[in-house]
């Protein structure tokens, strides 16, 4: 199956032919499924926060901020490939659809316009229209989401990059310091810096603040191949094999590299704009109090079980109401410290209305307890499948991450992952379709041995960019 060259390529990316040849067999086979019990929904796993509640979870979070290392953490290595697959259809195939039409007629609606058009001619033909936004021009299908632009204001665009530069300003901040990680492709690297070394002082001087920007690279040997939809290895147009990132899993190892006592997770693409933007930040600062009081709780019963002292049913009951963790019956003092000496992700949820996203569960563990997980609909079995359906919130990769023990140390994260999660989706690569296998998800299996604990939150924090014609939803539109 494989030639010489692909064996030098898979050991060039840090991988052996036994690694890819396990991959390819989870194509085939697939991964177990999770042995999900019921969704989670209000009152049964997914906590509903009153106004008062909300304000008290700020409140506290402010105060303590001050204390805290924050780190703004953002998967950002994403190519907009998807997001412009109907383009690339458009200009190799001459799919002519209703997307492409509403494109057209919405071209000056873009907040990439205004740089389209220095690569156009008034009634420029519509294939060169296309083909000057993904290849020639702008070449956005060659760019990750973070370099495209997403919002018009009146003081210039902004890319995706940018809005976080903003969010971080409002909610990750120590004094006047932001701290800000970007996971980032290799190639795109410079692209990031040379954009951000442009854009930063304007920022800083509109916010007084100083940023604290750093990068990491996804490591190549967690790379998965690609295959085609007959799981036969995808071959770009030179012949050679294709690995893609698998997915936010892999950066569980570039999370683990952060020093920080708190840390917000936030997808690259899901931003909205200045004047929707106060949700957002109330809702970021909410979810870090929530944490905040948790972790304090938690390690005020690691002491006293340590001691001796511990009112042991007490504990239970603050597991099993507040961290969500269903004990056994025959729990020991033992078993409530392994369960409290774990880090915690405080997650918003948002109620079900369509979009894609994982959904929350309970699930049953080998240990005898059944806490709460992200699952996607390929991890559940098809006589479980129900339960998907029944699903009242989903995950739109909204964490608060708390990752150091009692003791103020960090944890191993790694050691907190469940590796025999995963799961296959259908990307593209120049418009091209193929299958991608992403193990584990960052939000489901890396962090599958974390205490999880899910916040309603609006629907309005929650505005993605999966495909370009999302541009022209009133979130990423100027207000009128």
């Amino acid at each position: 199956m494989f030639t010489k060259e692909d064996l030098h390529q898979i050991e060039q990316h840090g991988l052996t032919q036994a690694q890819v040849e396990h991959q390819l067999e989870n194509f085939r086979q697939g991964f177990p499924f999770l042995k999900v019990v019921r969704a989670a929904s209000a009152g049964d796993g997914v906590m509903v926060m009153s106004q008062e509640q909300v304000a008290s979870a700020v409140a506290r979070y402010e105060e303590k901020a001050s204390e805290l290392q924050v780190v703004k953490f953002v998967p950002a290595s994403g190519a907009a490939t998807r997001m412009f697959k109907e383009l690339f259809e458009f200009v190799n195939e001459d799919k002519y659809t209703a997307g492409i039409e509403r494109l057209l007629d919405n071209i000056e609606k873009f907040a990439f316009w205004e740089e389209l058009s220095k690569y156009i001619v008034p009634d420029s033909p519509e294939e060169e229209i296309v083909e000057a936004i993904i290849k020639s021009g702008l070449n956005y299908g060659s760019k990750p989401k973070g370099l495209v632009t997403f919002h018009a204001y009146d003081d210039g665009a902004r890319k995706a990059v940018e809005e976080h530069l903003v969010e971080g300003a409002m909610y990750a901040r120590k004094g006047d310091n932001v701290r800000i990680h970007f996971t980032v492709s290799k190639e795109h690297q410079a692209g990031f810096e040379e954009l951000l070394a442009q854009r930063l002082p304007y920022y800083e001087q509109r916010f007084g603040v100083k940023y604290d920007i750093s990068f990491s690279v996804q490591k190549p040997s967690t790379d998965t191949i690609a295959v085609n939809p007959d799981n036969t290895p995808f071959r770009t147009e030179n012949g050679e094999l294709l690995f893609r990132p698998a997915g936010h899993g892999a950066l569980i190892e570039n999370l683990n590299d952060i020093d920080a006592d708190v840390i917000f997770v936030k997808n690259i693409d899901n931003v909205t704009t200045d004047a929707r933007r106060g949700d957002t930040i109330t809702y970021k600062k909410a979810l870090a109090g929530v944490l905040l009081e948790l972790q304090q709780q938690s390690f005020n019963y690691q002491k006293a079980l340590n001691e001796g002292s511990a009112d042991v049913v007490e504990v239970a009951r603050f597991i099993e109401e507040k961290l969500f963790v269903k004990l056994p019956d025959n729990y020991t003092a033992k078993v409530l410290m392994e369960v409290l000496n774990r880090p915690i992700r405080v997650c918003g949820v948002v109620r079900n209305q369509g979009e894609p996203g994982g959904g929350p569960f309970w699930v049953a563990n080998t240990d005898g307890t059944q806490a709460l997980q992200i699952a996607e609909s390929s991890q559940i079995a098809p006589e479980d499948m129900h339960l998907m359906k029944s699903a009242t919130h989903f995950n739109p990769v909204d964490l608060v991450c708390g990752v150091c023990n009692a003791a103020g140390e960090k944890y191993d994260l790694t050691q907190y992952t469940d590796p025999s999660t995963g799961f296959i989706s259908s990307k593209s690569s120049g418009g091209r379709e193929l299958r991608a296998q992403e193990l584990p998800g960052l939000w489901n299996g890396a962090m599958a041995k974390w205490n999880t604990v899910l916040v309603e939150v609006p629907i309005t924090t929650f505005s993605p960019v999966k495909v370009v014609l999302d541009l022209l939803r009133p979130e990423h539109q100027p207000e009128e």
